[in-house]
């Protein structure tokens, strides 16, 4: 079963009516959506990573060095924890972003936090793609992801 832009304009939108539907098509799709998934996420990762080189975000301002595999990688994660926090703060307050001021801040914050993981994992020359489609796969057969096993108690709520 072949995923048509309509499905993914479907799942990209807010109306969430009938998602469920969607999403089961999706994933009987789900060769076909896996590897769109991989090839997106890749150009995610090259486009992040190129933009931060390109704006010098990897080079010593000082020096001109290149800071690829100098940086502090803690410090790095925390830098997304900060853009998830960010996020969170803007929907708590329901406020518009700044510098893009027609969409909502928890939208903009969270592709901050997506450009910068994109970023730090090209930089670390990490397969996140092929961990992302791994690991959406494990979670499609996980027992304790069923909803029989989250409605059973002691089960996961999300």
């Amino acid at each position: 079963m072949a995923v048509s832009m309509e499905d993914i304009k479907f799942i990209l939108s807010p109306d969430d009516k009938a998602i469920s539907e969607k999403c089961i098509k999706i994933v009987a799709a789900s060769d076909q959506a896996d590897v769109a998934m991989f090839e997106s996420w890749r150009l995610i990762e090259d486009r992040a990573h190129a933009e931060a080189v390109a704006r010098g975000w990897w080079t010593d301002i000082e020096t001109g060095e290149s800071l690829i595999g100098k940086r502090n990688v803690g410090e790095m994660l925390m830098l997304i924890v900060s853009e998830a926090s960010e996020a969170m703060e803007s929907h708590r307050k329901n406020e518009n972003d700044d510098k893009l001021p027609h969409r909502p801040g928890i939208e903009v914050e969270l592709a901050d936090a997506i450009i910068r993981i994109g970023d730090l994992g090209r930089a670390l020359g990490l397969d996140v793609a092929g961990a992302l489609v791994e690991k959406m796969r494990f979670n499609r057969v996980r027992e304790d992801h069923s909803i029989e096993a989250r409605k059973a108690a002691g089960g996961k709520a999300y």
